[in-house]
């Protein structure tokens, strides 16, 4: 009967930037524009992608995921950001903090994965040019890309349903400004060793499995890079993945930064959550001629001629 009413929580309550009251309005002020950012240049990115042609290559059908996915994980949580702005110690039920954890972990998991599958996409590009019709085709990389997303979900499944199986009892206050798992799970009244060994081993498969996957294959990169004998090929070579390699070093940077803070509500890391997702349309925007040709076919005259490409 205890346990029971031990979880028998129905809300929680987020204390957001209670610490910080004079700077809220400039907070709300600085998110709300890094968001509309966000939905702005990761829009931009899905659309040309779609609509034009010449983009429909494997490279940039992960591009398109790689923006969709960060619409998603902004969306689950700066919305709850703000409002939280707008209303101090604001309340969100037991189910609605589960779904927007479950959200935001399946996000960042998959996006680990997906950043993974780019790379092998541009070894292949750069050590096997020859071959990258037949190992990179239509039925090779829609099948890595939706398993990007199955992993990110399954793994993020787990997590929150372990999560959710604790009894929750007294202090209902979350110290965040969101349903962050580690500030949910200090409130739970049972042990979570469980819930911390189970996360561990998810930061080994989801964190550190791609981050070795990904240097090994820009180790080959570079190693035929450095081989090709004439400076404009090296040049052009590089260019080619340059944009990920770019995004792969700001989203592990961030994570690091992130993880490197004690204090997981310093305003700060609130900030750094967004860097990535609003740098990313910016970097392969700025570094690959075809976007940018695509992107100034987005006018009232060009959309048409994109349509009829297709």
């Amino acid at each position: 009967m205890e346990a029971s009413n031990q979880s028998a929580v129905t809300d929680f309550v987020l204390l957001g930037l209670s610490a910080h009251p004079k700077l809220e309005k400039m907070f709300f002020v600085l998110i709300l524009s890094m968001y509309l950012v966000i939905l702005l240049g990761n829009g931009v990115l899905i659309l040309v992608t779609v609509l034009d042609s010449r983009l429909h290559t494997p490279m940039y059908f992960f591009l398109g995921n790689l923006s969709f996915l960060d619409i998603c994980y902004t969306t689950s949580s700066v919305p709850l950001v703000l409002d939280g702005f707008l209303t101090p110690r604001k309340t969100i039920s037991f189910s609605a903090c589960a779904i927007q954890m479950f959200l935001s972990f399946a996000m960042g998991a998959t996006e680990c994965v997906l950043l993974g599958m780019m790379a092998f996409d541009r070894y292949v590009a750069i050590c096997n040019p020859l071959r990258y019709p037949v190992v990179m085709s239509k039925a090779a990389y829609v099948p890595m890309a939706v398993s990007s997303w199955a992993a990110g979900g399954a793994n993020s499944l787990v997590q929150i349903s372990l999560a959710v199986q604790l009894p929750f009892c007294g202090d209902k206050v979350i110290n965040h400004f969101i349903c962050e798992i580690l500030a949910v799970l200090k409130l739970a009244c049972a042990d979570i060793s469980i819930n911390v060994i189970s996360m561990g081993v998810a930061n080994v498969i989801f964190l550190g499995v791609p981050v070795l996957f990904i240097s090994v294959s820009y180790i080959f990169i570079l190693s035929t890079i450095l081989k090709i004998p004439s400076a404009e090929g090296r040049r052009k070579a590089f260019s080619t993945c340059s944009a990920h390699l770019t995004v792969v070093v700001v989203f592990y940077g961030t994570i690091l930064f992130m993880y490197a803070k004690p204090k997981s509500k310093d305003p700060s890391s609130l900030f750094y959550g967004l860097l990535t997702p609003m740098l990313n349309p910016i970097i392969y925007s700025l570094r690959n001629k075809d976007v940018k040709t695509a992107v100034r076919y987005l006018n009232l005259g060009a959309v048409p001629d994109l349509l009829n490409r297709n």
